[in-house]
């Protein structure tokens, strides 16, 4: 009865999220490109967020150091921005992640906390981040790891990814995306 309970909370409080949102990806707005042949457009993606299985090689480096590798990646997909890829903790070198003073609060996961990534001499604060104890229906991401490729070199399938515009955004652009992205000159409402 109280997972019941618990479920019909968790369902009304991401409907209350969702509300405070112009853009839910159930329409594509008149400003947004349309995606050619195997291209996607990051305004079809949904609000609340939706979490794939990503079977691409995913590699996170920095100069020659390689931080993590792995197949087994989710991609955290949401209107109007580029995926999030989150890398099982298993996969990412042990001794390449310190904890950070950061947190930040997502209202559909959660609370997440910092790391400080180290390769080599070198260190990157908050440079990636995970999520504890996330909530219910983003539980899938326990275990995971999400990198900022501002500061690191990001690769799907061997192919440099750009960052996300905007200093507080995580998202991967990979050639096969459209946009325009949130994080952009104009896109605070988006």
């Amino acid at each position: 009865m109280a997972s019941e309970r618990d479920s019909a909370e968790e369902i009304a409080r991401l409907q209350r999220a969702r509300a405070q949102w112009r853009h839910v990806g159930d329409a594509r707005p008149p400003f947004a490109q349309t995606p050619g042949p195997g291209q996607e457009s990051v305004w079809d993606y949904p609000r609340p967020p939706r979490i794939e299985a990503d079977r691409r090689e995913i590699v996170v480096r920095s100069g020659n150091v390689e931080i993590a590798r792995t197949r087994n990646a989710l991609r955290l997909l949401e209107t109007a921005s580029p995926p999030t890829f989150y890398l099982p903790r298993a996969d990412v070198r042990p001794d390449a992640l310190t904890a950070a003073t950061g947190t930040s609060h997502c209202e559909w996961k959660g609370e997440a906390h910092d790391l400080t990534v180290i390769a080599g001499t070198r260190r990157f604060e908050s440079a990636a981040w995970f999520y504890p104890q996330p909530e219910l229906t983003f539980a899938a991401l326990r275990d995971h790891v999400a990198f900022y490729p501002q500061q690191l070199e990001c690769l799907v399938d061997g192919v440099r990814v750009l960052p996300q515009p905007g200093r507080f955004y995580a998202g991967w652009i990979t050639p096969e995306l459209v946009g325009p992205f949130k994080g952009e000159p104009g896109s605070a409402g988006w």
